[in-house]
């Protein structure tokens, strides 16, 4: 019989990855691995240390509450795994390569000033000085960098999805003879679902975003085919979907939909929160943050419950999600294919009872 028809009944497991550059980092069970395309065109697999607070403590383990631990826990891992990744594949090192050859570029510059201007000797060697400085003061420098980075990236999704929706809003009903109270939670979401949209249709046209859009592939086609009872070999993968319910892309979006849904009762039931929001839109937006680790635990919830069953009421929940995918997800190739296997196989638990079944 084919690997096909040796297909056992479908099981649910709690295994999930994140595409990284060149790679795949695979949770399982017991551990968590990168799998990673090296320079020379080997994998180089790694384990990776994550010892989740929802094993360390049962309270962050309880409904709701695992879902925004989860959301937090995957940011700070995943940020880092990509980091990691991209020092395995070798594409710090070009970037390294590319700086090394502009630095050149500059001296070289520099020293044809020097012999063209001989009067202004000390400058350029202040000007060398300052290229020429330590290892450690570029590292704390790209430390400062990343950090400010990372509280501008903060701030400025604050403000496309929690103040800018708000404001337009309250824009547009103030304006003549238009009252759109009662569409304030739709209005508001709709918004940041079309930002948050737009954001990954615009990405997915960047050569190196494309590729991990098509490791993420890669993983959604492993797992589903690990589900299914079928060998981990390439071409069994390449035949299955690349859309999973249970997939991050979806997350997000399913987490958009229930921050309408919690506008629209706090908005509907709670005395003087309408009037809050078309008076003092930033009181709204603030409300809205506090709110945040409530609807991701509610998003991952649903998600989680999604990944479980199959029907048609999961199926019209997961739509969503699974359409953004489309965006999200790209068809892999063969080598990204033997990534992914790769790590699901570095996760697998010793006895097949240790995965969790429907």
């Amino acid at each position: 019989m084919s690997d096909k028809s040796k297909c056992c009944k479908s099981k649910y497991t709690a295994i999930g990855g994140q595409a990284l550059i060149e790679g795949i980092m695979m949770r399982g069970p017991e551990k968590t691995v990168m799998a990673v395309r090296l320079p020379d065109g080997t994998i180089g697999l790694e384990d990776v240390e994550f010892n989740s607070l929802t094993k360390r403590n049962k309270f962050f383990a309880l409904p709701v509450i695992r879902g925004a631990v989860a959301l937090v826990e995957s940011l700070v891992h995943g940020y880092k795994a990509l980091m990691r990744s991209a020092e395995m594949s070798g594409m710090m090192d070009l970037e390294e390569e590319e700086k090394a050859k502009k630095k050149n570029a500059d001296e070289i510059a520099e020293e044809s000033v020097e012999e063209e201007s001989a009067q202004q000797p000390e400058v350029v060697k202040a000007e060398v000085e300052v290229l020429d400085g330590s290892d450690k003061k570029e590292g704390m420098l790209s430390a400062i960098i990343g950090a400010v980075a990372m509280v501008l990236g903060v701030g400025l999704a604050i403000l496309l999805f929690f103040v800018l929706p708000t404001y337009a809003f309250n824009l547009i009903n103030r304006l003549e003879n238009v009252d759109i109270t009662q569409y304030r939670a739709l209005f508001e979401g709709g918004i940041k679902i079309l930002i948050f949209v737009g954001y990954m249709f615009a990405v997915s046209f960047m050569k190196d975003i494309r590729r991990v859009f098509m490791y993420h592939g890669a993983e959604h086609k492993t797992i589903f085919c690990f589900e299914k009872g079928l060998d981990l070999t390439v071409e069994n993968v390449r035949e299955q979907k690349r859309f999973h319910p249970r997939c991050g892309t979806s997350f997000m979006i399913v987490m958009l939909i229930v921050s309408v849904l919690v506008s629209f009762l706090l908005l509907s039931f709670v005395p003087g929160v309408q009037w809050l929001a078309e008076n003092y839109g930033l009181v709204w937006s603030l409300i809205r943050i506090l709110l945040m680790p409530i609807i991701c635990g509610m998003g991952y919830e649903v998600i989680r419950f999604c990944g479980k069953h199959d029907n048609i009421f999961t199926k019209i929940i997961s739509a969503p999600g699974v359409w953004l995918q489309h965006i999200s997800t790209k068809e892999p190739d063969d080598s990204m294919i033997e990534i992914a296997i790769a790590s699901l196989q570095a996760v697998l638990p010793q006895k097949e009872a240790e995965v969790e079944t429907e």
